[in-house]
């Protein structure tokens, strides 16, 4: 409602802080990697990798971690970790093996595990290469200095 004298505008679409909301816009662009990623893993041979084992392949790499370990990192279960650890096993992507000198099992990568991770590399770094010339190469250095610099408080809670 206008009072004599004052109009009522709209507000600016740089001002309003309004759906959809930076965890929406961050959800929304990791779903694209994601696809992307998924479609080269595809594209490279890798057919029999799903979507769910994306939860083990991810950041931090599972290479040389006990699997109560890596279930802390994604925050799952023992057991839902145990079961795509098993999948993934019997696919040929990891290894479960105990080090010399001890009885407990760690979880490795196998050689068609670091030659599916280099894929996902591959493509990231090709997606890295896109957004930086489609938004600027100073603007995408500012944009991975934030995520950097949020990312690293977010581990910190």
């Amino acid at each position: 409602m206008s009072t004599a004298g004052q109009t009522t505008e709209p507000p600016e679409p740089e001002r309003e802080l309004g759906p959809p909301f930076f965890g929406a816009l961050l959800r929304i662009t990791w779903q694209h990697v994601r696809n992307q990623m998924h479609r080269a893993i595809h594209d490279a041979g890798f057919t029999d990798f799903q979507d769910a084992h994306f939860a083990v392949f991810s950041y931090p790499l599972p290479d040389g971690v006990r699997p109560s370990e890596l279930a802390r990192q994604k925050r799952m279960s023992r057991q839902a970790v145990n079961y795509l650890l098993i999948q993934l096993e019997e696919l040929g992507y990891i290894e479960r093996r105990s080090p010399e000198g001890s009885d407990r099992r760690l979880i490795y990568l196998s050689a068609r595990g670091w030659q599916l991770v280099e894929t996902i590399f591959t493509c990231l770094r090709r997606l890295h290469a896109e957004w930086a010339q489609e938004i600027g190469e100073q603007r995408f250095n500012d944009f991975l200095g934030v995520l950097k610099q949020l990312s690293a408080r977010a581990q910190e809670d």
